[in-house]
């Protein structure tokens, strides 16, 4: 599925369709959509919470629940925190692309 880039407008391939939809759910707070208030992640309930090693795995957890929820075109196998710090969370996924059926690996998405 081809699909167009929420900053220049141009069309996106596949995959880079498929990052921009999960960083869009991921980055988009529970109830902020008004027609769709079921829509986004709960990573922003999260915030400020001391970064230690309970947070991960609800990081983990709000990651892979809003991607199951949102996204049928990927299913999570695997999530990496590759770091925390300045307000952003940067992370790796690998998982299933069921539009191919074949493991892709998504590297370095800023949240």
């Amino acid at each position: 599925m081809r699909g167009m880039s929420n900053i220049s407008g141009k069309y996106l391939d596949d995959l880079e369709h498929l990052k921009q939809s999960i960083i869009d759910i991921l980055t988009t707070p529970i109830g902020s959509r008004v027609i769709c208030r079921d829509y986004g992640s709960n990573l922003f309930q999260l915030t400020d919470q001391p970064i230690n090693r309970d947070l991960f795995p609800k990081i983990y957890a709000a990651v892979a629940d809003a991607i199951d929820k949102w996204e049928p075109r990927f299913k999570v196998e695997k999530i990496t925190i590759n770091s925390i710090k300045e307000g952003h969370i940067i992370l790796s996924l690998i998982g299933l692309y069921r539009i191919t059926q074949q493991k892709i690996s998504l590297e370095d998405l800023v949240i």
